[in-house]
């Protein structure tokens, strides 16, 4: 690990050929690493999600984080990205999971790469997450308090996008979940539903919860942040990822 490393906005090709674009930040160096795609929650491709992104190059892996709102809104400001997307329905899931796939393909093609990528996501994106991981072959997936993963979503809403429940019997890699105990969605009784089916699907998972914390305790410029609960769960993030995506030894 290092803090030396490169920063850029690149544009790549998503399914169907439409252009994405994203932000990759890599360490220096030609040793090879695993890969990790960053994926932004409802308030954008903003700044405080570009610096998890350099957070995971100065961890040593090659980082990428799709703008998934770019079709609708290239070039606005994140918040008014968001409202366009969320007046538009949301994100639909066959696009995310193309749009993932992309970035795991453009990962998997750096010369430095492993062959291993990790996914992690907060808030819609903790749920985007999961569902990515039940869709592609990734190594490791983390889900920081995503909503709707289990639980059903209120009557109306029109972003509110189905739960994965019938989707977990096809998660293809350990996943990570960290929640806040005082959320609302997910409650702790959808991350005990979570747990429980994983459990008896026989899917590996570690899952934390953290005292007075709700959602978004991971967000530094609001007022949800937690420092204990952050710092924790950036300990158990960084074991994790080290665990499922580190190189294999010849």
């Amino acid at each position: 690990m290092g803090d030396s490393l490169t920063a850029e906005t690149i544009q790549l090709e998503a399914a169907g050929g439409d252009a994405l674009e994203a932000y990759l930040a890599r360490p220096a160096g030609d040793d090879t690493r695993g890969g990790v795609v960053v994926i932004h929650h409802m308030p954008g491709y903003d700044r405080a999600t570009k610096e998890m992104v350099r957070r995971f190059a100065e961890l040593g892996y090659d980082a990428l984080c799709p703008n998934l709102f770019f079709r609708e809104a290239p070039g606005a400001a994140p918040d008014d990205a968001s409202a366009t997307v969320r007046a538009a329905g949301g994100v639909p899931d066959e696009r995310l999971v193309g749009d993932v796939r992309s970035c795991a393909d453009y990962l998997r093609a750096l010369p430095t790469s492993n062959g291993r990528v990790g996914v992690i996501g907060h808030c819609s994106g903790g749920r985007q997450a999961v569902l990515a991981a039940c869709s592609l072959d990734l190594d490791a997936a983390v889900d920081c308090y995503g909503a709707y993963v289990t639980g059903d979503p209120p009557a109306g809403s029109p972003t509110a996008p189905s739960n994965l429940v019938d989707k977990l019997a096809d998660l293809r890699a350990p996943l990570l979940g960290l929640f806040g105990k005082d959320d609302k969605t997910p409650s702790p009784e959808h991350v005990r539903e979570l747990d429980e089916r994983l459990t008896e699907l026989g899917k590996p998972h570690e899952f934390h919860s953290y005292d007075d914390a709700g959602h978004a305790f991971f967000a530094v410029d609001r007022p949800s942040y937690r420092v204990a609960a952050a710092n924790d769960g950036w300990e158990r993030i960084t074991a994790f990822f080290a665990t499922h995506l580190a190189t294999l030894e010849a």
